[in-house]
């Protein structure tokens, strides 16, 4: 399934565990050292001005090095933190790998947002790259808040809806 960015609320509604997609477009990149600096500017209220837009976005948890991007774990305290207060601002795709607490699973649902997991496969994720700038927090180097904009961008839908694909099957 195609997902053209931004995402609007109807689309992440159609979603469901399992599903396959395509991302097209700009998402943002953010792990340990800056998403709690995002949370912050959301709090104090001046993401816009650091050109954060965040409604309708997807945040992909890696670092962007010269080897490449690739998945990082979701579930690392900082990361994981975020990921509410990241959803209720506008992000309705968290992309990444690992298994998410059952308050985050419920943040997303209340939030309408989802969480996508990805193939760990550096090169293949690299190659959906077409152009890439630095938005907020250059500081933090490789780790600083990056906009990519992506082409056919790989990944599952992990958790949608209050579901996750980690839950214990009967």
């Amino acid at each position: 399934m195609k997902i053209q960015m931004p995402v609007d609320d109807e689309r992440i509604r159609e979603l469901r565990v399992y599903d396959m997609v395509e991302i097209y477009g700009p998402i943002f990149t953010g792990r340990d050292a800056v998403l709690p600096k995002v949370v912050k500017c959301i709090e104090e209220g001046t993401c816009e001005k650091r050109g954060i837009f965040l409604r309708g976005s997807a945040v992909f948890h890696t670092a962007v090095s010269p080897a490449g991007i690739g998945p990082t774990s979701s579930n690392k305290l900082d990361i994981e933190g975020s990921i509410p207060a990241l959803s209720a601002a506008g992000v309705r795709m968290h992309i990444g790998k690992g298994s998410l607490k059952r308050e985050t699973v419920e943040a997303l649902k209340k939030y309408n947002s989802i969480f996508l997991v990805t193939p760990p496969s550096t090169a293949l994720l690299t190659s959906t790259i077409k152009k890439k700038r630095v938005v907020a927090f250059p500081e933090e180097g490789m780790e600083a808040l990056y906009e990519v904009e992506v082409e056919k961008f790989p990944a599952i839908v992990a958790v949608a809806g209050g579901v996750s694909i980690y839950d214990e099957r009967d």
